[in-house]
């Protein structure tokens, strides 16, 4: 009976070992998709973030959402802040310039963006930060 236990010992040892070896190619396996993912996230931009921002610039540029695409919170949330207070002043007439003016940005900027080559516009808007225009 001794015998039998130390078989099912032994046999429960290389199981965790063959366990413990699949776990590790498992891991490298994993750890090396990850890095690519994380490298081809890197290369995200240019091209994808340009036509994103333009297209979002000129058909919801009033809202911000293109500042927010390429990372500029702040000019975001005062675009935002100043298409909602121009909806809530519009009874009084002045809302109606103040949705115009941020209209007019957002077209202005997606175009802008969109007839910017790549690396003009990886080179002004993500890497030298330039938020307005």
């Amino acid at each position: 009976m001794s015998e039998e236990k130390k078989d099912l010992g032994d046999k429960a040892n290389e199981a965790f070992d063959e366990a413990k070896e699949s776990t590790k190619e498992f891991a490298e396996g994993a750890k090396d998709t990850a890095e690519e993912f994380a490298d081809g996230l890197k290369n995200i931009g240019g091209d994808n973030k340009k036509i994103l921002a333009g297209i979002l610039s000129i058909f919801f540029g009033s809202l911000g959402i293109h500042k927010f695409i390429l990372g500029y919170t702040k000019e975001g949330v005062i675009l935002l802040v100043a298409t909602i207070i121009g909806y809530a002043t519009a009874c009084f007439l002045i809302g109606y310039f103040i949705l115009m003016a941020t209209g007019i940005i957002g077209l202005i900027e997606g175009i802008i963006y969109l007839t910017k080559s790549d690396e003009e516009f990886i080179n002004t808007y993500q890497v030298g930060k330039k938020p307005w225009f």
